[in-house]
Parts: structure tokens; sequence; C-alpha cells
């Protein structure tokens, strides 16, 4: 045997590398042809031949003239050096031909996957691709889609920009992920005052328990004091100047007033009118009173009957004077008619409420906002109103069985004007949990409306009592 190598390859080929792939936009370049040895003739026909216009360049293969097929490492097939710094990737695909995929340089510390995709989104192992908006199986996502809480929103989950309503401003036209349409986080749904935009009125009727349940400790005695004591000093003083002369029919059959008649229709109503402007600054400070009570118990704050009262003092004289205001043109429309006066007492129920938490056109702030949301205004005062004509039909039947009881003037002797008088006080005490109702439920109904608008909570509404 010859001891001389073999013809062909004169070195070694190393066998193939499970290195990363080369860049696809690299093209593979062609197997390099030895240069002439010096003295030989070069025919720029030939395959293979440099070009003679770039005498620089070392001499290449003619691209025209294709490389054999082969698999990487195969005797005969040129081996493609890899990049530097380049590692070893041997999830590579090895077939000629195939594109391959670029690298990504991975976490610092995170460790390798020899078995994922180097395409970011790609299934782990599989060489395929996930669908746009599908989570890859095996890598790390940038939120959970499969999620424990359906109510929660996706982590990494944010308003878009310029979707968020400021305070004050009207909700956008969508939901939040799992919430109602109209939610907005701002807002929190187990709030004890304010009534979200989507519980309707069971929500309402919620709030409105549970602000009595919390606070009636402390709202009965200040009901009693500023609201159960005038009403009882008005019906006492109803009974004793209330005319007690009836019309009669004269001798031609006409009927005719007896002498005196209107002079004492004047005096009742006049002394009436008078109780009630006197009695208008202790019941305003009642009515301010209740509503500190009842924002600062929602909030969590430490209330007292005094410290109510003393507040309920500051705000007496200003709450009076809309009071009075309000008053005034419920009358002129009543005067007109009844149902522009109705209405009236409707569109201007919630200047209360108004006034002490935002101190501020009252009246017009009452109007605008019992017409931009005029359904919900108009139930939740309605539902006001029941217990308020309640407490008047209760008084009625009272007023009925004391006349019956004790005569036309039961002031006329001793025995049946006490009689009288304790009937009198006694229908006051009943109407009681109508005042409650009144002030807890428009209380309610304005930190609904105020969660209309714009996210809020018992803490900011107490904090705007001052």
């Amino acid at each position: 045997m010859s001891d001389l190598p073999p013809s062909g390859a004169t070195e070694p080929v190393p066998p193939a590398s499970p290195g990363v792939p080369a860049d696809p936009t690299r093209s593979t370049p062609p197997a390099a042809v030895p240069a002439p040895a010096s003295g030989h003739a070069v025919d720029p026909t030939a395959p293979g031949s440099p070009t003679p216009t770039d005498p620089g360049r070392p001499a290449v293969a003619d691209p025209a003239v294709p490389t054999q097929p082969g698999p990487p490492g195969s005797p005969g097939s040129p081996a493609v050096p890899a990049q530097p710094g380049e590692a070893a990737n041997p999830a590579a695909p090895a077939q000629q031909g195939w594109p391959a995929y670029p690298t990504t340089s991975a976490q610092p510390g995170a460790p390798g996957d020899p078995g994922a995709s180097a395409y970011p989104g790609a299934a782990a192992g599989s060489g395929g691709f996930a669908a746009p908006g599908q989570p890859a199986s095996g890598g790390p996502q940038p939120w959970d889609p499969y999620r424990t809480d359906p109510a929660a929103p996706p982590q990494g989950w944010t308003w878009p920009v310029g979707a968020a309503p400021l305070p004050g401003a009207a909700y956008p036209g969508y939901a939040l992920p799992g919430q109602p349409y109209g939610w907005h986080p701002g807002l929190d749904p187990q709030d004890p005052l304010v009534t979200p935009p989507h519980a309707g009125v069971g929500g309402w009727f919620s709030r409105c328990g549970g602000a009595l349940r919390r606070g009636w400790r402390q709202l009965l005695p200040i009901m009693l004091l500023t609201q159960t004591v005038p009403a009882a000093v008005i019906a006492v003083l109803s009974l004793a100047f209330a005319p007690t002369d009836q019309p009669a029919t004269g001798p031609d059959g006409a009927p005719a007033l007896p002498d005196g008649y209107f002079e004492h229709i004047f005096a009742f109503y006049g002394v009436v009118l008078l109780a009630a402007l006197t009695f208008g600054p202790l019941q305003s400070t009642g009515w301010a009173a209740g509503t500190w009570v009842v924002a600062r118990q929602a909030a969590g704050e430490p209330v007292g009957v005094g410290a109510a009262l003393r507040y309920g003092l500051r705000r007496a004289l200003g709450l009076w004077g809309w009071t009075l205001v309000v008053s005034l043109l419920m009358t002129v429309g009543a005067c007109f008619c009844l149902l522009p006066g109705l209405y009236a007492a409707f569109a201007f129920a919630l200047f209360g409420p108004i006034y002490l938490f935002e101190r501020q056109e009252p009246i017009g702030r009452a109007w605008r906002m019992f017409h931009q949301r005029f359904g919900m205004v108009l139930g939740r005062v309605a539902l006001v109103m029941c217990a308020l004509i309640a407490a008047a039909v209760l008084d009625g039947v009272l007023g009925a069985v004391n006349q019956l009881a004790f005569g036309v003037d039961p002031m006329g002797a001793p025995g049946t004007a006490a009689g009288a008088v304790a009937v009198a006080v006694v229908g006051a005490v009943l109407a009681t949990p109508a005042y409650l109702a009144q002030l807890v439920g428009l209380v309610a109904a304005y930190a609904e409306q105020r969660a209309q608008e714009g996210p809020v909570n018992a803490a900011r509404l107490a904090a705007e009592l001052g």
C-alpha cells in the first residue's frame, strides 16, 4: 500500500458543530478557489477565475456555479465559520436551504432553554409560532392571560391615553374588564354612602338603611330636638288659634260668615307663619347636623351629638336663607296651579345637600342635576315624598280623631285642652321617622348624583363639609 495520503481534501474536515445558525440576512460565501500558482496564466473566461477589473480582491468561485448539496460537515461541503461570540444552538435546523432563526440574547442570570425557539412568542420545543394575541407555551408572558379572578383587570392594564375620566367629568362609554358598563376604578362598589352608577334603586335603599343603622343613636335626638319639638309647638299653636266659628246660613238661604271670621283666619296663619320663621334656624341646624353625622360615619370618623349641633349652628343661617328662597318659589308655583308648585318641590329638593357640600348656587345646581338625570332624581325624591305624605296622612288622621274626641273648640275647657295637646304631641313624635327618612334619603340621593358625574367617596364628601 502507498504511504501517500488519498487524493481530495488535503486537510481533515472537522465534524459539524451544533452551533447557532448563521444570520439569515448574511448569505453563505461560496467555496474559495485556490489562487493560481505563480507564473501560470489565468483564463478570465474560466469559471472561478478572478475578475480582471478588481485585481485587489481574492479569487472567489463563480456564483453561477452552485455548491454541491449535502449536510454540513460532509466531505466536499464547505464549512461556514461561526460568528465571533455566537453560542451553540442545538435546536438549529440542520437541513441546507432552511432559514435559520435569529438568536436572541438571554436576560442576565436567566437560565437557558435549549428546547425553546429563538423567535419570541414561538412555542417551546415546537419550532412554530403562536398566533397573535395567544400565549406561547413555556415562555414568560408580560401578563397572565388566564387570570384566576375574572373580575380583575389584566396585569399591566392601564387606561388608554385621554380615556380616563377626570374628577367631575362624565364617564366614558366603556367598562373595565369584568365590571358593569360605565364603571370606573375610582369608585368603590362597597362605599357605605355613595351608590355606584350601576346599583340602581336597590343600592340607594341599601345606603339609606346603612346610614340609619349606623347613626340612629345620634340622628334620633337631633331630629327630636330640631324637628319634632318645633312641629309639636306649631301643632299646639294651631289648636289654640284655629277659628272655631263656622259659616252659617242667612235668612235668604245664602251662606253668611260669622263676625270676625277673616280676623281669626289671618291671626291663625300669621301665628303659624311666625312660628315657622322662628323655628327655621333651629330646623336648619338639625338638617346640617344630621348631614354631618351621616357623611362622617360613612367615612369612619367619630361623631357626637354635641359636635354635630355645633357644626349645624355654623351652617344654619345660610341653609335657612336658601330654604326661604325655595319655599317662596314653591309658594308662587302653587299659587298659579298645584302642578308647578309640586314640580318646583321636586326640582329643588337637593338644594340642602348641595349647599352643605358645595356651598355655591344650590338652586341652579339642583335644577341642573334634576334635569340631567330626570328619571333617577325624580324617583329618589318621590320615594322621600312618600314618607312625608305618609306622615301627613297620619297627622290628618290624628287631627280628625282629636276633633271627634274633644270637639271643635278643644281649648275651651282644661280637660279637653290637655287631651288635644297630648294627641298633637303624639302626632309630632310619630312623624319623626319621616324626618329621618327625608334627611338620609336626600343625602344618599345627592351622593349618588355625584357618583354619576365622577369618582367620589364618603371620605371626600365628609371632607367637603368642612
